[in-house]
């Protein structure tokens, strides 16, 4: 039933705007979920997502409040989508314990890993490589990095290294060291960045050990550190060294971590297949036909029409009875009921009511409803109404067909 108020208006509906909404808020507070367990179970020491004193958020969050845009990686085929140019990678300590393979029945470790590291120093990539657990050799690149063991007692009674001033800025900090730190091996291809300080000249003695060096690698380059606890949250805290992270960063706008070699893994499924093939704006269309569709189905966008006084009121799906048992329920006398009725249409059309009155056959048909019971008194005005619409609109065809 419509009584007129929302002329020329458009009738909105909300249920199909809200169902789709909260869908995709339960999918995404599930998705949150999962990533935030995901995360929760990385446990390795050096992990960028650990707040404690032995994760690494601090110095990635101190990379991107200078300006450089991070990224996690938790799949290993994700630096290979990096611009390698314009990216410095961050392996910091762990290994994957999938990444073996055999070859000539020999057993063999880090096979996956050393290929991604060849792959993006071949593209021009910028590598800094933490304490690794795994002794890594490239054949085809001819660079091998790996951890000797053992200090002197001179060694351990001062945990500082000192930058090498001829490679390092001028303003370079000491590097503190954490209790049995192991050095690098290290050949004539390898710039050495920070020596051991034995109290004496650490650049003059050559014999010192070294704990950072630098070395070209294909067409990018490689920086190894044989220990990680200089960028912990708890030295980053306690010993800031910015112009060390700046110069390990070297100029590159994107850092990239990898997440994998502390256990975080992105499973193959649907956002890794969204975030690996670049499918974010097929994934907003989606949700946006999701939403459309929701919505026409949980009513029509349609005007309302235009309020016609002329036009006969009916409750669809009332049968004539129901309505008579609803004007019975009025504190009318009963055999004032079609008498009521026939005053309240005068009052609404006068024209159609002094019409049926001045027809000498309406009016005989509507004396006798007026005295018949209220139902069948009801159903022959309502035939007098239909019959005197139906004939004044054919007076309104004859009048136009003539014109």
């Amino acid at each position: 039933m419509s009584d007129g108020r929302l002329s020329k208006s458009v009738a909105l509906n909300w249920r199909g705007p809200l169902l789709a909404a909260g869908i995709f808020a339960a999918v995404f507070a599930i998705l949150l979920l999962m990533a935030h367990q995901n995360e929760s179970k990385t446990s390795d020491m050096g992990s960028s997502l650990r707040e404690d004193p032995y994760g690494a958020s601090l110095l990635f969050d101190s990379y991107r409040r200078a300006g450089y845009q991070v990224k996690r990686g938790q799949d290993e085929d994700s630096l290979s989508d990096q611009d390698a140019s314009r990216t410095t990678a961050f392996f910091i300590g762990g290994y994957s314990p999938y990444d073996w393979t055999t070859s000539n029945e020999k057993f063999q470790t880090g096979a996956k890993f050393r290929g991604r590291l060849e792959n993006f120093l071949a593209r021009g990539g910028r590598v800094v490589l933490v304490e690794p657990r795994l002794e890594l050799k490239s054949e085809s690149q001819g660079w091998e990095v790996s951890n000797k063991w053992g200090r002197t007692e001179q060694e351990r009674s001062s945990p500082r290294a000192l930058p090498d001033l001829r490679t390092m800025p001028a303003d370079s900090e000491t590097m503190y060291l954490a209790a049995d730190t192991p050095s690098l091996r290290t050949d004539v291809q390898w710039t050495v960045l920070y020596r051991g300080s034995m109290g004496g000249d650490a650049e003059a003695d050559t014999s010192a050990r070294v704990y950072m060096a630098m070395r070209r690698a294909a067409n990018g380059e490689l920086i190894a550190a044989s220990q990680e606890s200089f960028l912990l949250n708890e030295t980053i805290k306690t010993h800031p060294n910015p112009v060390l992270l700046d110069f390990l960063a070297g100029g590159r706008s994107v850092i990239w971590v990898d997440e994998t070699l502390h256990g975080l893994h992105q499973d193959q499924g649907v956002l890794w297949l969204v975030q690996r093939y670049r499918l974010q704006a097929a994934l907003l269309l989606f949700w946006a036909t999701l939403l459309v569709l929701l919505w026409s189905m949980s009513g029509d966008l349609v005007r309302s029409p235009a309020h016609n006084p002329s036009a006969e009121i009916v409750r669809h799906g009332e049968a004539a009875g129901v309505a008579a048992r609803r004007l019975l329920q009025r504190s009318v006398a009963k055999d004032r009921v079609v008498a009521e009725c026939w005053e309240q249409f005068r009052r609404c059309w006068p024209h159609d009511a002094h019409a049926i009155s001045a027809s000498p056959l309406w009016s005989a048909r509507l004396r006798a409803a007026l005295t018949q019971p209220p139902l069948d008194g009801y159903k022959e005005l309502r035939q007098l109404i239909a019959e005197r619409r139906a004939s004044a609109k054919g007076l309104a065809h004859v009048d136009r067909d003539a014109q």
